[in-house]
């Protein structure tokens, strides 16, 4: 029996799913940051008070920091399940870019935007 070289279509619709899953949370989650990075929400004393204190200041740029870091990762994983979702109109998702072989599909359960193999990741190492 020959390898199998690509996932059917019934494999590519599953996947799919998932990644439509992850993609809406994921632009939810990012709006979420979003909004803690501009404060569009917000009604605190932060928006009337003409004065501030240092430490809570401080704490604020620190908390802004984090979340414009995390909106950019989470920006990352949106274009990567995207880029995901063309691999599935191209049928070639779930293929290995280094070794040309299938994903193990438990992988691509957990991580359905990656591009390489368990084995080709871990040589990367």
């Amino acid at each position: 029996m020959a390898e199998k070289t690509r996932y059917s279509d019934e494999e590519l619709a599953e996947f799919k799913e998932i990644i439509l899953q992850k993609l809406d949370k994921a632009r939810k989650d990012y709006e979420i940051l979003k909004s803690a990075i501009t404060m569009s929400e917000s009604n605190d004393t932060q928006d009337t008070s003409p004065t501030f204190k240092v430490l809570e200041e401080g704490a604020a740029t620190l908390s802004k920091e984090e979340a414009g870091k995390l909106a950019q990762r989470q920006i990352k994983f949106i274009q990567h399940l995207e880029s995901a979702l063309v691999r599935i109109e191209n049928k070639t998702y779930g293929i290995c870019r280094e070794t040309g072989k299938l994903i193990a599909k438990e992988r691509l359960r957990v991580v359905p935007h990656a591009t390489l193999s368990i084995d080709a990741k871990n040589s990367q190492r």
